[in-house]
């Protein structure tokens, strides 16, 4: 491992596995979600690549996992290294608020004044230098007393990002490229995302937040009190033999809310929130479209084939199939196609629509067919 400053010796990774993904139905199921999967072609899910990209930074043994009870044996299956009191384990989704704000409450009672970064188990990231860069500013940044996020520099007019509007430098020296971040703004329309393009100072929201654990319970409990004395309860008792108990008794009652809207809205309109810009590819294949384009290398002609037993005939077709069934799949002059074959349930799309896809998911829940999700 590299040499590491203080700060960020200091620096504890948590990664919250959850969330279905269900843009990527039906490959993404609830007891299959999207980072137990090999979407890179890589032969890891992209949990086991997330962990390997965090290992050199923070240390095997400084790397905490939030997920949910059934996924227990898959997590630990994917990452043998993890120690079983990083383990957190939800009884049941309450959004990142609750599973990051978990963590770093646990984490601030074990060892006051960490620093924690919460990375994301399901993003593709291949340049480990660049990263690491990223990070290692924005821990100084952290250790400064704000809480930083790192921001990723656009290269098109993506609809499918929230973006992060940079105001200026801050001048901490060891976070050179670190600036000043007034506001978050949604998933814009495509017209909007080609000003931001052309502005400069806007970047794409990675969802990575790294800062001093007291500093973001802090920020959490400014927005959402009640949110914030039910982790404080669950922490006091996580390391003794109340943790089951209280668990049963306070995790049901806690709200969902993303920490976007909890910690960094009001921590950039506060003033208090600082972006490192990243220059490294980044994606969190969000839908079948973005895992067509990482696997084409943005080849309009090609055809990304996922499936270890994927058997396709293709001619004059483009798009992405994945195949998880085994029977065979014919294309004939079809572009930007996006077919996903699983043993119970198919999809057929576009590129063009694959971020309707929930819609579907939605209308399934409404009908009461969770078998399928």
């Amino acid at each position: 491992m590299a040499h590491r400053s203080s700060a960020q010796s200091r620096l504890y990774s948590i990664i919250p596995a959850g969330g279905i993904g269900s843009r990527l139905w039906p490959l993404s199921r609830a007891d299959a979600p999207k980072f137990l999967h090999d979407l890179t072609g890589s032969g890891k899910t992209l949990l086991r690549a997330t962990w390997e990209r965090l290992e050199p930074i923070s240390g095997a043994d400084r790397i905490m996992i939030v997920t949910g009870r059934s996924h227990r044996a898959a997590v630990e299956a994917q990452v043998p290294e993890l120690e079983d009191r990083n383990v957190v384990l939800e009884s049941e989704p309450r959004d990142s608020s609750a599973a990051i704000g978990l963590a770093a409450a646990i984490l601030e009672n074990r060892e006051p004044g960490v620093i924690v970064g919460s990375f994301a188990a399901d993003h593709v990231i291949g340049d480990q230098r660049g990263f690491a860069r990223a990070v290692s500013e924005a821990v100084v940044a952290a250790e400064s007393g704000l809480i930083a996020t790192i921001g990723i520099a656009p290269t098109e007019p993506a609809v499918g990002f929230g973006y992060i509007h940079a105001d200026g430098k801050l001048k901490i020296e060891g976070a050179p490229s670190a600036v000043s971040a007034d506001r978050f703004v949604e998933k814009p329309n495509l017209e909007l995302a080609k000003e931001y393009l052309s502005d400069g100072n806007y970047l794409w929201n990675a969802g990575m937040f790294i800062s001093r654990a007291d500093v973001l319970l802090e920020q959490l409990g400014k927005s959402q009190p009640e949110l914030l004395a039910g982790l404080q309860e669950l922490a006091s008792a996580w390391d003794t033999e109340r943790r089951g108990a209280v668990v049963d008794k306070v995790w049901p009652k806690l709200a969902k809310i993303a920490i976007d809207y909890s910690v960094a809205e009001p921590a950039a309109e506060a003033g208090k929130l600082a972006v490192v810009p990243g220059a490294f590819d980044w994606d969190d294949l969000g839908d079948f479209a973005a895992i067509a384009k990482l696997h084409s290398g943005g080849r309009k002609s090609d055809l990304a084939i996922l499936g270890e037993n994927a058997r396709v005939l293709a001619d004059a077709s483009s798009g992405v199939v994945v195949s998880q069934s085994g029977r065979l799949i014919s294309l004939i002059g079809v572009s930007d196609i996006v077919v996903v074959d699983t043993p119970d349930a198919l999809l057929v799309t576009t590129s063009a629509n694959a971020q309707r896809v929930k819609s579907v998911v939605d209308a399934l829940k409404l009908s009461g067919r969770n078998d399928i999700l």
